[in-house]
């Protein structure tokens, strides 16, 4: 990269490489900070973290979203009585539910994989509960055969049969067309979330993210990654 955009790669802080104390730009005290890494986004993109903050700071939604992502942040943990610790007490659910409320917004859109339409009503009655408003679209809205999309039949999942493609742009479409407040993507493939996401209107946060391996939790790849997904950092991916 020019050296007016240099590279980032805040995974290898000090803090994170030696697996103790604390980064740069968490410390409070300058003079107390450990020294910033040569590539530390806080020096080398300096103006860009200006320019956000002012954005953060301002008057418009994005501010607003800040502001309240912030304090739900906070609202997410509870102080240990006697102690400086915190225990965090929300779950994922819960934040989006308070999020949702501290902005004002009523309608909420759930762009759901047709695999997961147990658990999009399941979430919907939660919403219902919490006095929200969900409106759902499945990824197959429309039920358009894959071969449409330039694929061929041995690209499907089971080559022969009827394989509707998921259709992301019209889940946020139709989204938009009824004027949800926020939408929630519930298990989109890669790729459709980015779809999905380009074309919404309304703000749109990740309440479940597709792992067809592991029960929907892909984290699971880097905690297991010393021993059971080693083979990552060894050999490559093959895709054909």
């Amino acid at each position: 990269m020019g050296e007016e955009n240099p590279a980032v790669s805040c995974s290898r802080c000090s803090a994170v490489i030696q697996k103790s104390g604390t980064t740069n730009c968490w410390s409070g005290d300058p003079a107390q900070a450990p020294p910033k890494p040569g590539n530390c986004p806080s020096t080398t993109h300096a103006a860009t973290v200006d320019e956000a903050m002012a954005l953060m700071k301002g008057e418009g939604e994005d501010a607003r979203i800040a502001f309240v992502a912030a304090r739900v942040e906070g609202l997410c943990y509870q102080r240990m009585p006697g102690s400086d610790a915190v225990n965090a007490r929300w779950t994922r659910v819960e934040d989006t539910i308070a999020f949702a409320k501290l902005m004002g917004y009523q309608k909420i859109g759930i762009a759901t994989c047709i695999g997961l339409l147990d658990e999009c009503e399941r979430l919907s009655a939660i919403l219902r509960a919490q006095g929200l408003t969900p409106l759902s679209v499945c990824c197959k809205a429309g039920s358009i055969e894959k071969l449409e999309l330039g694929l061929k039949e041995e690209d499907k999942v089971r080559p022969g049969t009827f394989e509707p493609a998921c259709n992301p742009i019209a889940q946020a479409e139709i989204c938009n067309a009824l004027e949800t407040d926020m939408n929630v993507i519930l298990g989109l493939c890669v790729g459709h979330d980015m779809l999905f996401n380009k074309h919404s209107k309304a703000p749109v946060t990740t309440l479940v993210v597709k792992d067809r391996v592991t029960g929907h939790n892909p984290i699971a790849v880097l905690y297991g990654q010393n021993f059971y997904y080693k083979r990552l950092q060894k050999q490559q991916l093959v895709v054909e």
